[in-house]
């Protein structure tokens, strides 16, 4: 079988530019990322991305949730990003007994994608995020993220979220 050989000239490539930002939180929206954890946590998420191809472009780790700012390439769909990083990064933890039990991420998350000409605020938005939470909470934040998106939802199909005042169920 012969193959045709291409010129560069006629030969076509993809190009992209998607900036996604991700937001999941822990199943039961436990306080299980420790502050000693979170820097480690981070690296081996980052890890993660770059590993599939991905660019990263900012990362917070949160005791209770996540936020991650990623330039996608076409050839991945965000949902198996996602599904990715969720399962290999929970076995991550499993490994490292971080927990004294299972540790599972919530089912679902968000994805919010911004131009080119957003990325510097985003990125300084993810990277303040302990500081954005001493302000309001992350139930606030994720409905402030769906409504200013134009995002329709059902909140029974939302995050399991608990009142402060109201302990968690325990695990």
């Amino acid at each position: 079988m012969k193959v045709a050989k291409v010129s560069p000239a006629k030969r076509s490539d993809t190009y992209s530019q998607v900036y996604i930002q991700i937001v999941f939180a822990v199943q039961g929206r436990q306080n299980f990322i420790k502050e000693h954890n979170r820097e480690e946590l981070q690296k081996y998420v980052t890890g993660l991305i770059q590993r599939r191809n991905q660019k990263l472009l900012a990362v917070y780790i949160m005791p209770d949730h996540v936020h991650l700012l990623v330039g996608i390439k076409p050839d991945i769909a965000v949902s198996d990003l996602v599904r990715d990083i969720k399962s290999i990064s929970s076995q991550f933890i499993a490994e490292k007994k971080w927990i004294p039990f299972k540790f599972n991420w919530q089912e679902g998350y968000g994805a919010f994608s911004y131009s080119k000409s957003q990325i510097d605020f985003v990125v300084k938005y993810i990277l303040n995020q302990e500081n954005h939470h001493h302000k309001r909470t992350f139930r606030e934040e994720y409905i402030d993220f769906l409504e200013k998106f134009e995002i329709k939802f059902n909140e029974k199909y939302l995050f399991e979220w608990y009142d402060k005042r109201v302990a968690p169920p325990v695990l």
